[in-house]
């Protein structure tokens, strides 16, 4: 098997990503409530300080305020923790940018559980699920640092309504050289026939590694990294399914509302009769700890979901 490299934060390539882009063009403005530290923007504001606007602590004006710029014409991107915006914010990004058709990149970071030991205030697992429901709202998690980077230089011209969704922990570098990106289109990480464990952002290094201790043991597994959680890639998968007929989804989300019932939605509809298991974070008052304790404690430790992997092809 090839060698694992780990490369940075999926936040801080965002930051390094974004300052590229805006030494390109000044129209590139960016917009923050008081996360210039948190969200890696703090060079930006340095070397490009017109380029950024900060609210403070109001994430609700922070998305009207990116709605006027980009109706005057500026690329924006409005950076804020994930938890605060895609809640205390969720009536304008509904009525000023998707609604209003503004494209306005909003950059939700330290998402998932990546605030670990602050507790159930600071997490957000609730992102995909209502911004689902929203009309002409394009929703991306990135899993590497590939992908952190190339959704943002697409956002650049994307000129839609979009949500990105960012950690910040160190990621696994999943991609090859001379990958290809694009939004709406999932990302094979590699190839199997026995089973498809689908993942989106951060748990796909997950299902990466139990692709691995599954090869081990003479299991083949089909690692998918849905990136885009909407427009959902039905054909990916249901490419995937059909070779292996058994799938397991691994999100860093509330089991409702999120990756896993895209899926289920999808393979029902399609009349597939396929093993599938949904893991996630239950509907219950979560443990409190770090992000690899939660998401271990709840099943998607790399061996655990080898295990659940080979215990539902056994079924």
């Amino acid at each position: 098997m090839s060698e694992i490299t780990t490369g940075k934060a999926n936040l801080e390539i965002f930051g390094e990503t974004l300052l590229e882009e805006g030494k390109k063009n000044s129209n590139l403005i960016v917009v923050t409530s008081d996360s210039r530290g948190s969200g890696k923007i703090v060079p930006f504001g340095k070397e490009l300080p017109d380029q950024i606007i900060e609210v403070g602590i109001a994430e609700q004006n922070l998305v009207g305020v990116c709605s006027g710029l980009a109706a005057g014409g500026k690329i924006v991107f409005g950076v804020s923790p994930a938890s605060f915006l895609t809640a205390r914010s969720l009536e304008q990004i509904k009525n000023d940018v998707a609604y209003s058709d503004q494209p306005v990149t909003l950059v939700g970071i330290s998402a998932g559980i990546s605030y670990g030991q602050l507790g159930s205030t600071h997490h957000s697992l609730h992102d995909y699920a209502v911004l689902r429901t929203i009309n002409n709202l394009t929703i991306v998690s990135p899993a590497d640092n590939f992908e952190a980077s190339e959704v943002i230089r697409r956002a650049v011209s994307f000129n839609k309504p979009l949500y990105i969704r960012y950690g910040k922990k160190p990621m696994i570098n999943l991609h090859k050289k001379g990958s290809n990106f694009e939004i709406g289109k999932a990302s094979i990480i590699c190839e199997g026939n026995d089973i498809t464990i689908i993942g989106t952002g951060e748990t796909v290094q997950r299902a990466f590694l139990a692709s691995r201790i599954l090869k081990e043991d003479g299991v083949n597994a089909e690692v998918i990294s849905m990136h885009t959680i909407k427009p959902f890639d039905e054909d990916a998968l249901i490419k995937s399914i059909k070779k292996t007929n058994c799938l397991i989804s691994v999100e860093e989300h509330s089991i409702y509302g999120g990756l896993g019932e895209c899926c289920a939605s999808l393979i029902s509809q399609a009349g597939y009769n396929t093993k599938f298991k949904i893991l996630g974070i239950p509907d219950e008052y979560m443990i409190n700890g770090s992000q690899a304790d939660v998401l271990d404690h709840y099943d998607m430790s790399p061996e655990k979901i080898s295990d659940i992997s080979k215990s539902l092809l056994n079924q």
